[in-house]
């Protein structure tokens, strides 16, 4: 299987360009895919270009990860209905940063005869004024042969600056720069791309004597009801646990829908051929399983195995009611910390636990966890206060270090459904 026929099966091929499947089969090539930094992490939704880098170095080419410090600077009207906002270019640097850091831990920049390479389009440009950039970029495709593109034709009605406009100049001599000096013949993305991308590998007929670039992109992936993949009902999937925890992350497999599984499978499971298949057998009555065996591959390659431990934890006391004191006392502290990103968290001062403290004022005064201290007193009575899953028998009880896990947290019940969690600072 070559690398066409491998993203024919995972249903990742959507456009190429005349002849690069004999290309690809015939020997091994460098291309790449962009990223604009305009975001302060990559999303699920720019994994999927991931995966396709990480297929492409799989099959024996070389992947080149551009990130776009100029280009993100312009905005990429591609898939947009209005103009962009810019970044600040000190937004932009940090973004670019830590971008980069992502990649590499996705991508083998080392280990490899076709190691990946990471490069950044605004070295194309630092050194360049405005009417090179005119003479040198701008004189060789037309505007006709731009308006024709759908990443503007979408937006004329609405309106188009010349910067958005310029952008499909900028990519196209991305690629001809990546062309001469990395020996790129091939750029890939999504199928919203394609204008882009095409127009580079013109612009590279236009300006090499024996020039022959080509492209290749996915569909854009969207849920069995036409939503946009990635966005769940709080936003962006993000690949930075910061921003989105690793428990959310695993959640978001967990909870898709039944008819998309199958085709998230496919897109992002490092699995054969073979394994899909036969795990699409076995769990064709059980969609539940299928997801989890997804959800836990793509936790721990994104999270790593600690963090997917951790998550199993969150589960655990979030959604068993048998989990008791033994197993609150053996959580480590990465769990807790998940933990407290998912139920109400209150932080407590050190000081006041080392004093002690009575348990009405610290669930009232020191975290707002009840209004009053007669509705602690109500709670406690009718059994339905716990602190590290153990029952508070008298609402006055002192708290104090000793009652920590790890001397930075402790969990809470106020009832069977309302979890809370103190985190000791």
């Amino acid at each position: 299987m070559n690398f066409i026929d491998e993203l024919r099966w995972r249903g990742m091929l959507h456009d190429m360009t005349p002849g690069v499947e004999d290309l690809l089969s015939n020997e091994s090539v460098v291309g790449y895919i962009g990223f604009d930094p305009t975001a302060p992490s990559m999303t699920i939704g720019n994994y999927v270009q991931i995966m396709l880098l990480t297929l492409f170095q799989k099959h024996g080419h070389t992947p080149i990860v551009l990130m776009g410090g100029a280009t993100g600077r312009i905005g990429d009207p591609s898939g947009k209905d209005q103009e962009r906002q810019l970044k600040s270019y000190e937004e932009l640097d940090s973004n670019l940063e830590f971008q980069k850091k992502q990649a590499e831990k996705f991508l083998d920049f080392e280990h490899r005869s076709n190691a990946a390479r990471l490069v950044n389009n605004l070295d194309f440009y630092k050194d360049m004024n405005v009417l090179d950039f005119l003479r040198i970029v701008g004189k060789n495709l037309t505007v006709n042969y731009m308006l024709s593109k759908d990443s503007v034709k979408n937006r004329l009605e609405s309106g188009l600056s010349f910067t958005e406009f310029s952008y499909q100049l900028l990519q196209a001599y991305d690629f001809l720069c990546l062309f001469r000096q990395e020996n790129c013949v091939l750029q890939m993305g999504g199928s919203d791309q394609w204008g882009n991308i095409t127009s580079g590998t013109e612009f590279i007929r236009r300006n090499t004597e024996e020039g022959k670039a080509h492209a290749v992109t996915t569909p854009l992936l969207t849920k069995a009801d036409g939503s946009k993949f990635g966005k769940s009902t709080e936003g962006n999937i993000w690949l930075d646990p910061e921003m989105t925890s690793p428990y959310k992350f695993y959640q978001f497999w967990i909870n898709a829908a039944d008819d998309d599984i199958g085709k998230y499978m496919r897109y992002f499971t490092l699995k054969s051929r073979e394994e899909v298949e036969s795990i699409e057998k076995e769990y064709a009555d059980n969609p539940q399983a299928y997801k989890r065996i997804l959800a836990e591959e793509l936790t721990r390659r994104i999270h790593g195995d600690e963090d997917y431990e951790a998550v199993l934890n969150v589960s655990e006391l979030l959604f068993n009611k048998k989990a008791g004191v033994e197993y609150v006392q053996k959580l480590d502290v990465r769990s807790l910390r998940s933990i407290s990103k998912e139920i109400p968290s209150y932080e407590i001062s050190a000081s006041d636990l080392s004093n002690g403290i009575a348990m009405d004022e610290l669930l009232t005064e020191k975290a707002s966890v009840f209004n009053s201290k007669s509705e602690v007193r109500r709670a406690v009575k009718s059994n339905a206060v716990a602190l590290n899953k153990e029952k508070v028998k008298d609402f006055d009880q002192t708290v104090t270090t000793d009652d920590t896990l790890h001397g930075q947290y402790i969990l809470g019940e106020n009832g069977k459904k309302n979890q809370f969690i103190l985190q000791i600072v």
